[in-house]
């Protein structure tokens, strides 16, 4: 079986800064390390760091079984968190390691400014992803009175908008969460613009997404490609949406963790050999930005070998 890979594949910038940064303190740490939540969407790396004695705490920062020692190191994940929550940490007495993605902070700062100067705040993005949750603390943090309104996509914005209608001269802006969709992010401004005629839209989706989603799209209208395997974890929110473009693009896709979801006999591995022709099969391979090479390699490796 020939695999074609997809151009942009491996870690993203701000996964392997948070990766490399835990890396750092497990090495130089005298005690345990926590992370607030998991560090990254990929069950793999998260099982690798926890051997090495990285523990991971609940989202509000109790860890199960009991608190975290004064003085002991928490790392806040890639996804970020709100002022309140980092406070809260320091105030427990952690040291805390920010590892939040330098493109989610820009999000949070830019949200932040925008709603001290009395800015209506629409958030695009999954209402409980974590950079959401993050980034609307940097809002509620600056002005509490006006709560940001967080939508999904173009029809929810449409009604929100219109729930949130405050007169002609309210100001509004609209902020995405780093791994939204282009194309949605167009339609959820296009809608609020209808009820808000002044909305600042920012630019914040992550250049390194789009350049992974077009990657997979070049693979997508390729002829020769039979069907596609999406590498990466089913709680990655940048991976499910990877597949569900190649879905859209009517591709055979399977969004798969590892190359063991490929053996022989395996529900995948018999979807895919329903999918090819009948000349030397060919499958497409793309991967989440939180998927580790070892793992794209692994794939890649089971793939020639069916």
């Amino acid at each position: 079986m020939e695999v074609v890979r997809a151009r942009v594949l491996g870690f993203c910038m701000g996964v392997r800064r948070a990766v490399d940064m835990a890396e750092a303190e497990i090495a130089s740490a005298a005690g345990p390390v926590y992370t607030l939540g998991p560090l990254i969407h990929n069950p793999q790396t998260l099982a690798s760091l926890e051997k090495r004695g990285v523990r991971v705490l609940a989202p509000e920062g109790a860890e199960p079984g009991g608190a975290f020692p004064p003085g002991g190191v928490v790392i806040i994940r890639a996804h970020g968190v709100s002022p309140a929550t980092e406070e809260n940490l320091r105030r427990r007495g952690a040291r805390v390691v920010d590892a939040t993605c330098p493109r989610v902070k820009a999000s949070q700062l830019i949200a932040k400014d925008l709603a001290e100067r009395g800015y209506l705040i629409f958030l695009a993005g999954e209402r409980g992803h974590a950079e959401i949750q993050g980034i609307a603390g940097y809002v509620q943090s600056a002005a509490p009175h006006l709560p940001p309104v967080i939508v999904g996509n173009a029809g929810d914005a449409a009604v929100a908008a219109g729930r949130a209608k405050a007169g002609a001269e309210a100001r509004a802006a609209l902020i995405a969460q780093t791994t939204f969709s282009g194309e949605e992010y167009e339609a959820v401004a296009e809608a609020i613009r209808a009820v808000f005629p002044g909305l600042e839209v920012k630019r914040t989706i992550c250049g390194a997404t789009r350049d992974r989603r077009e990657a997979l799209r070049e693979l997508c209208v390729r002829t020769d490609v039979d069907a596609l395997v999406i590498a990466g974890g089913r709680e990655s929110a940048n991976t499910r949406r990877l597949a569900d473009i190649a879905r859209r693009y009517g591709k055979p896709c399977r969004l798969i963790e590892t190359a063991a979801e490929l053996a022989p006999g395996s529900e995948t591995a018999a979807a895919l050999a329903g999918a090819v022709s009948g000349r030397e099969p060919r499958i497409g391979i793309s991967a989440g930005a939180s998927t580790p090479e070892e793992i794209i390699a692994a794939v890649e490796e089971k793939l020639r070998a069916m």
